[in-house]
Parts: C-alpha cells; structure tokens; sequence
C-alpha cells in the first residue's frame, strides 16, 4: 500500500533534484518531461507541470490551470530536525520560518522549487 500526493511544479528536473538530493526520496518513474513519480517510504509523490496535453498539469474545463505553492502540504518525519534545517540551508533550500516549538513536536516548511510546501516534522 502507498499513499500518494501530486504536486504541481514548474520545472519537474529541478523537482526531481530537490526532493532526490535533499530530502531522500528515489525516482520511481520520469517518462516525460512534465512528469514524474517519487518515493519515500510508502509515500508517492506524483510531480506534474502545467501541461495542456493531458495528465494531472492540464488545463480544467473553464480555463483554470494547476499551478504550484499555497499552504496544504505532506509532513515528513525526521530524527534530528536541528541538523537538517542546517543541511538545507547550507544546499540554498527556501525555509518559511525557523524552527516552529509546538506541543506534540518541532516543525519548520520548506519549499520545494516551485514553491510547494514540505513539512519536516520532529515528534516529541
């Protein structure tokens, strides 16, 4: 069993480098240009660019077109949120804020490229 979450991206090649090289995931699949299929773990994480051929980027009946960023995201768990927030920062990765304290455990967003979400979460 797998969960999956698509994203939509600008540049799927510059998506594939970020969630590859800085959070760990492996190319499941790349069979075009516009898309892309990773994993972590049981998660899928399905990466489509606007696309007006077809496919989770196209263009919606009545014009609207995906576009990427907004605030919904997946959250990943993580043993020392500390050592990768420095890691991240050093690769040149866009964080939204330091290092959120909360009750159940540590947070802090990261963008991806496009700038789509990614929770990086550390439990208490």
């Amino acid at each position: 069993m797998s969960v999956r979450v698509r994203y939509i991206v600008d540049d799927v090649d510059a998506a594939i480098g970020f969630y590859g090289d800085l959070l760990g995931f492996e190319v499941v699949m790349h069979p075009a240009p516009t898309f892309a299929i990773l994993a972590r773990g049981v998660l899928r994480l399905l990466l489509s660019a606007p696309n007006p051929q077809g496919g989770g980027g196209q263009t919606l009946p009545g014009g609207r077109t995906p576009s990427p960023g907004g605030w919904n995201r997946f959250s990943l768990e993580v043993a020392d949120l500390e050592a990768d927030v420095e890691r991240l920062r050093a690769a040149g990765a866009v964080l939204r804020s330091d290092i959120v304290r909360g009750v159940g455990g540590d947070q802090v967003i990261v963008d991806d490229p496009s700038g789509n979400p990614v929770e990086l979460f550390q439990p208490r």
